[in-house]
């Protein structure tokens, strides 16, 4: 039996890219944060090329030369900077301003580098690009924003960019931006339906973007968009099951696209043989799980991508392109602990109140004894995002220590179709928390669960749900955890970061036209409810869910008579990324479950 110390030391390694020699990058918390680490070749010592105390955010090789650019923050704040690592370690601040900047690419030449920023107005991202010698107030603003933009890569000449921008999770436009003139053509037919361009590639000629769309379908599909005309054609149908990612080298026309089956990543691997047919490649043989972050090398004959499973943690390998044979490039270590102790999930469905089934991922641990085990449903947040078969080492922690986990994709998830996500928009709210009152039901019915001891765990959007459940059903829960959560929906959307408070209001309603309604579901306005023992974790520096809202879910529970712990870290945001953190959060965690559970 290991304690949580341990299996919070089980290492990740993820988000690799190739540079023009063959090295490959990728970052690894090895230190307690993920930091930039290089390899020559697979299994190899690999080599650690940044060394600081706050988390690397991404990097990623230029086109021609043996330096990379990565990103970081401080202390959770999520204001990224870009930073250049020369070949001889020296690392450059390229922005050193106080905003946030979203990386958008190396041109191919790898003389400039392009990004989209809130400098000049918080709310608000402008495109700026910049050449790779060049910081601060070197950059050159191209196009001014008025909302969430982000960038989809130079195209193959360097002339131009494209830009994407997001109304909501759901909603977004694509748009081509002339770097010389910064005029901005509009790609996408914009309906009054929310319609999502996501992963957007341009084509080797540079006169098609391919992207992945649900316009006019329930699920995303491959297309390709005219790059002048924005007229659309299919490439590859999305079916059942949302196609959510694409991968597109744009010298050889190789490709690699992902399928959301239920959960698990499917890839398949191809080769454009005319504007919208595909030739593909034997699959790659990777382990079944959660699959992406593909990145090819510079001749597109190999590529490397992330793997997780239950079982597995997280590592990269580098698939051969025309065979689909793979190797784990990665080691990250297990701390000690043997893979063949993980246990792996189970795919189930319940049936809630509507008749509709929900989907989700039940882990039993390997022994449960006669009165059945407790459970901890781990609820995700987003609330559009969808829990899948990656591993978790507090899961399987909780595992190995008796406790069965459910982790359900309740109706707003995303990866089951365009209607199933917008369940719970709005005045619908409260049906995804009658979801889990239907899970707790349908669990406490099993003979392998003990129904007197349910936990209701989640964090952000995850959190609220848990405070939710414990005001709406206090009679169906042992205990409850909340990280980073809402506690109240008004002063949330008064207080987040203000470049995604238009996102986020898409999604729960406006301070202007749905104040009544999200004060009427704010878990703190029904905290006489509540009943269970309940734990509060969150970062001082949160930009997303401000910690007021900790406090003052823990004040007025308190003033109910629950018993309530607290944890607040001053050098976090919106989670906690640093490992002698983690460690506190997680081991004051089983001691709150020991004691109430």
């Amino acid at each position: 039996m290991y304690d949580i110390e341990r299996y919070l030391n089980v290492r990740s390694a993820f988000g690799s890219s190739f540079a023009p020699d063959g090295t490959l990058a990728f970052r690894m918390d090895t230190t307690g944060t993920p930091q930039v680490w290089t390899l020559e070749e697979p299994g190899a010592w690999p080599t650690q090329r940044t060394f600081y105390d706050e988390r690397v955010t991404f990097s990623t090789w230029s086109p021609e030369r043996n330096e990379l650019v990565f990103g970081k923050d401080e202390g959770g704040n999520e204001r990224q900077q870009l930073f250049r690592l020369d070949a001889d370690g020296t690392v450059t601040n390229l922005t050193a301003t106080d905003a946030k900047h979203r990386w958008g690419g190396w041109s191919h030449d790898g003389e400039r580098i392009a990004f989209a920023s809130n400098r000049r107005e918080e709310s608000a991202f402008d495109i700026y690009i910049q050449g790779r010698e060049e910081t601060g107030d070197d950059a050159e603003l191209i196009h001014e924003g008025d909302g969430w933009l982000s960038l989809g890569g130079w195209s193959p000449d360097d002339s131009r960019l494209l830009v994407h921008e997001a109304y909501s999770s759901f909603d977004h436009d694509a748009y081509v931006l002339d770097v010389e003139s910064g005029e901005l053509t509009h790609l996408t037919d914009h309906s009054e339906d929310a319609i999502r361009y996501s992963s957007l590639s341009w084509s080797p000629d540079g006169t098609g973007v391919y992207c992945c769309t649900d316009l006019d379908a329930d699920t995303l599909y491959l297309a390709r968009l005219d790059a002048e005309t924005g007229g659309i054609e299919t490439v590859e149908e999305g079916g059942e099951w949302n196609l959510d990612g694409v991968a597109l080298d744009d010298e050889t026309g190789r490709l690699v696209y992902s399928r959301n089956v239920d959960g698990y990543t499917e890839l398949t691997v191809g080769e454009l043989a005319g504007a919208t047919t595909i030739e593909t490649f034997p699959d790659p043989e990777i382990p079944a799980g959660v699959a992406g972050g593909v990145a090819f090398d510079d001749d597109a004959d190999r590529f490397a991508v992330t793997v997780t499973a239950d079982t597995e943690n997280t590592n990269v390998y580098v698939v051969d392109v025309a065979s689909g044979a793979a190797e784990r490039w990665t080691q990250a270590s297990t701390a000690g602990i043997p893979e063949e102790t993980f246990r792996e999930s189970e795919l189930v469905r319940y049936e809630t109140f509507d008749d509709r089934e929900i989907p989700g991922y039940l882990s039993l641990p390997e022994s449960v004894p006669e009165e059945g085990a407790p459970v901890v449903v781990d609820i995700h947040g987003g609330p559009e995002s969808q829990r899948r078969p990656a591993f978790s080492p507090v899961k399987q922690y909780l595992l190995a220590h008796g406790y069965a986990v459910f982790e359900p994709n309740v109706r707003g998830s995303t990866g089951y179709g365009r209607e199933y996500t917008h369940l719970d928009d709005v005045e619908k709210r409260m049906d995804s928390v009658a979801d889990i009152k239907a899970a707790v039901e349908w669990l406490a019915d099993r003979p392998d669960i003990d129904g007197d001891r349910i936990v209701a765990k989640g964090g952000s959007y995850g959190g609220f749900m848990v405070l939710a459940a414990l005001t709406e059903y206090p009679e169906l829960w042992a205990a409850g955890i909340d990280t980073v959560g809402i506690a109240n929906f008004v002063t949330f959307l008064e207080n987040t970061g203000s470049w995604r408070r238009e996102l986020r209001e898409a999604e729960y309603g406006s301070l202007a036209d749905d104040r009544e309604f999200l004060e009427s579901i704010s878990p703190i306005n029904n905290i006489e409810a509540i009943e269970a023992p309940l734990f509060v974790l969150h970062g001082a520096n949160d930009p997303r869910v401000p910690v007021g809202e900790a406090e003052q879910i823990v004040e007025q529970a308190r003033a109910q008579g629950v018993p309530v712990r607290k944890l607040i870290f001053e050098d976090e945001g919106h989670g906690f990324s640093k490992l002698e953190n983690r460690i506190e959060a997680y081991t004051e965690i089983v001691d709150f479950l020991d004691e109430h559970v």
